[in-house]
């Protein structure tokens, strides 16, 4: 679809906005990083509405809360405050990462250091989202690429949150759109061997190294390996691209892992799109995906 499109939907959606308050660049740790920081939409008068908390693709190394497209706008129109969180990023493979903590080698920001982020900044929405009309016990936590992983590992592995003196009883839902890593060693053997036998080079800093270079690790940062019954976890709704092998097999083997814990999960394969385009046509409204997810969040704002 032509991006001229897109931003004359987003223009159409704007232009018919109810008033909204804006709050950006809020600090979610004490002292904070310039990227420990997150932005809350918000509709006018909001009080006690369920909270969507959203976190950015970019492979870990890139990305940007201000990344969301239309989705602030749509949620809110829908009854929602909007959320979109920032994290520390994992450095650049060239120059050599900056040393931390006096401890040659070690990399100042790892994948543990970005997960704690993203409970960090649940913990602010938790403590401090009724100030901008949101309702602390009803967060529905999603993101895109990078972020479905983030987001779905918080919803499963709840180490994290109870860091952070909170639970997965405050999250009603969870949305992951499109990851390719809810099961880290799967998908390190699956692109490595199709490498290795295309007689391709193996990338510097691919999944292996993002993850820590490290069997143990690569398993902890899996969501799949923290999926068990009677946990707590919110029910899911897994959107990924139908065409796309990896994400499909990424989605379908975190939906049977769900399913064998008795979670209710929900998996929506969309066609004919992309992995950019499924997360940009989000808030489309004759977007598959889009109809897919305010159904998945009606049935769950029910119970």
């Amino acid at each position: 679809m032509n991006p001229a499109f897109h931003l004359l939907i987003a223009v159409a959606f704007l232009s018919d906005a109810q008033a909204q308050d804006v709050k950006r660049d809020i600090p979610y740790a004490e002292p904070a990083h310039e990227r420990q920081v997150l932005d809350v939409y918000s509709p006018q008068n909001a009080k006690n509405l369920p909270v969507v908390f959203w976190i950015h693709g970019g492979g870990w190394q890139t990305g940007d809360k201000a990344s969301v497209q239309m989705k602030p706008q749509v949620f809110m129109d829908k009854g929602f405050v909007f959320v979109s969180t920032n994290y520390r990023l994992l450095p650049p493979p060239s120059p050599p990462p900056t040393l931390g903590e006096g401890r040659v080698g070690v990399p100042s920001v790892d994948m543990a250091t970005i997960v704690r982020d993203i409970a960090k900044s649940i913990r602010w929405v938790h403590d401090h989202i009724a100030e901008h009309g949101g309702d602390p016990n009803r967060l529905f936590i999603m993101g895109h690429s990078a972020g479905a992983q983030l987001a779905a590992l918080i919803c499963t592995d709840d180490r994290y949150l109870k860091a952070e003196g909170l639970s997965l009883a405050i999250t009603k839902g969870c949305v992951p759109v499109d990851g390719d890593t809810y099961d880290v060693p799967a998908i390190i053997e699956t692109a490595e061997t199709r490498r290795r036998v295309h007689g391709q080079p193996q990338p510097k800093f691919g999944h292996r190294e993002k993850f820590g270079n490290d069997p143990a690790k690569h398993r902890d940062f899996s969501a799949v390996t923290h999926v068990a019954k009677d946990k707590g976890i919110p029910p899911f709704l897994i959107l990924y691209v139908a065409e796309h092998p990896d994400t499909s097999a990424q989605a379908q083997r975190l939906d049977n892992v769900l399913k064998d814990a008795g979670v209710p999960v929900t998996l929506f394969g969309a066609k004919e799109t992309t992995h950019s385009r499924i997360n940009a046509n989000l808030g489309l409204p004759d977007d598959p995906a889009t109809k897919a997810l305010f159904e998945f969040l009606g049935k769950a704002l029910k119970k």
